[in-house]
């Protein structure tokens, strides 16, 4: 559904108008496109702290100017009035307070000229917990990117990825996917996230532009929103797509698959043998899960009967559970592959009228932390998850007018996401290159205000 708020918004009369009126004041964000896969202009790499992390090759490599401040130094004027596109600050050395007010130092200059929906990513480490200083002032890093992405405003987005010990000693390779998606038009729509890259190793792909080339990928409630735009998005990157969902939706299905070029498969998730049917399907085995399939039934607990919670919690949260236990154990998900499942800030952050889908949401929350580590170690498989926010889909576009504008406007993007945004997340999760992303739950919300 068209957000027509954000179209007046761009205009000149409505940016008068919103200004004058303390109105919200999104800007359209620049998303992925054939024609434009890659940010383009200037990337500032600074560091502050003392920080042995040898970025600068890696950035190099990634089509953007490069500008390298080292530490300590003052910078040029000129590259501050840039207008770079990216921003990364490497704080991995920030180890007391008085090297975090070298954040502050390397940031105040060249915040106002970010380009508009342009990146800062900020790397740290994981707090010590025997070095409570350390440990401080690597939290407060957190506190830090949260803020920043709250008053940046003009489509920016910020976040923090934070290196694990062995990871940091890896240098950038070990968050080279992770860095490639921030910096990228495809994490639009995510901003004031903390990301872990543990110790885990990274992996990367033959080609960044197609790294899902000679892998299947199964998708499931793949008939429409999300789901299509999921297998879309890993079709794009390479992936031979199985798509899944009711055979109520065969014929949505079949048409996506189609298009796709991938291979429709109506059934029932929530089936006692659905683990087996798809096995029997993927004879060659599976590389990437995406359990994206899910339904709502919302009502308040004191008027929803046992028939409108039990749908959601088998759909939603049972039957990711028991394909997931029966897909690694059979050997179907093949070491190097990857689990990515969906939860919701809902399931975060709790929302009246959805106990069902909220406790199914954190849920899936629940099962990233426990399963990913063991996963990792016992089959080689990396467990994740994406927590949408309001999400522009069918579901959304029948809610309420006021309440779906203030859906769209409470987050620091100020409008809705669109199903692109979480399949491109779900892209980064399912990708060889993030073999060291794991247990992690990304929200794609535009750093909503709802638990943030």
């Amino acid at each position: 559904m068209a957000d027509r708020y954000l179209s007046l918004a761009g205009t000149a009369p409505g940016r008068f108008l919103t200004r004058r009126l303390g109105l919200p004041q999104p800007t359209r964000l620049r998303r992925w496109t054939p024609e434009r896969p890659t940010l383009q202009g200037r990337l500032l790499h600074l560091t502050a702290g003392k920080s042995d992390l040898d970025l600068a090759p890696h950035l190099a490599r990634w089509g953007l100017d490069l500008d390298l401040v080292p530490a300590g130094s003052a910078l040029d004027p000129d590259l501050g009035a840039a207008d770079p596109v990216a921003v990364v600050l490497d704080a991995t050395g920030v180890r007391d307070v008085e090297a975090l007010a070298e954040v502050h130092a390397a940031l105040h200059p060249v915040v106002r000229s970010v380009a508009a929906s342009g990146r800062i990513v900020v790397l740290g480490t994981v707090p010590d917990p025997a070095d409570h200083h350390q440990a401080a002032v690597q939290q407060g890093l957190e506190g830090f990117v949260r803020s920043l992405g709250k008053e940046i405003g003009r489509g920016r987005t910020v976040n923090l990825v934070r290196l694990a010990p062995l990871a940091r000693d890896m240098g950038a390779r070990s968050a080279e996917s992770t860095l490639r998606f921030l910096l990228s038009p495809g994490s639009a729509y995510v901003s004031g996230q903390v990301i872990e890259v543990g110790d885990g190793e990274p992996g990367a792909p033959e080609d960044w532009s197609r790294p899902l080339a000679g892998r299947t990928a199964l998708v499931t409630g793949a008939a429409r929103g999300i789901g299509a735009a999921v297998a879309g998005t890993l079709a794009r990157d390479g992936a031979r797509v199985v798509c899944l969902d009711v055979p109520a939706a065969g014929a949505e299905l079949a048409a996506v698959a189609e298009r796709l070029g991938g291979t429709a498969l109506p059934l029932d998730i929530t089936a006692p043998d659905a683990g087996a049917r798809i096995a029997d399907a993927l004879p060659g085995g599976l590389d990437v899960l995406v359990h994206n399939a899910g339904i709502t039934r919302d009502r308040r607990l004191v008027n929803m009967p046992a028939e409108r919670w039990s749908p959601v919690l088998d759909v939603n949260l049972a039957s990711v559970l028991r394909t997931t236990d029966a897909l690694l154990a059979g050997g179907t998900l093949r070491a190097g592959g990857r689990v990515v499942a969906t939860a919701s800030i809902a399931g975060i952050a709790g929302n009246a009228g959805q106990t069902n889908y909220a406790a199914s949401k954190a849920g899936i929350v629940g099962l990233v932390r426990s399963l990913g580590p063991r996963a990792l170690s016992e089959y080689g498989v990396t467990v994740n998850a994406v927590a949408p926010g309001f999400i522009e889909t069918r579901m959304t576009a029948a809610v309420p007018l006021f309440i779906r504008e203030a859906g769209r406007r409470m987050n620091s993007l100020a409008q809705g996401g669109l199903p692109v945004d979480v399949a491109e997340t779900t892209a980064w999760l399912a990708s060889p290159g993030s073999g060291a992303v794991n247990g992690q739950v990304v929200r794609v919300c535009g750093q909503s205000l709802l638990g943030a």
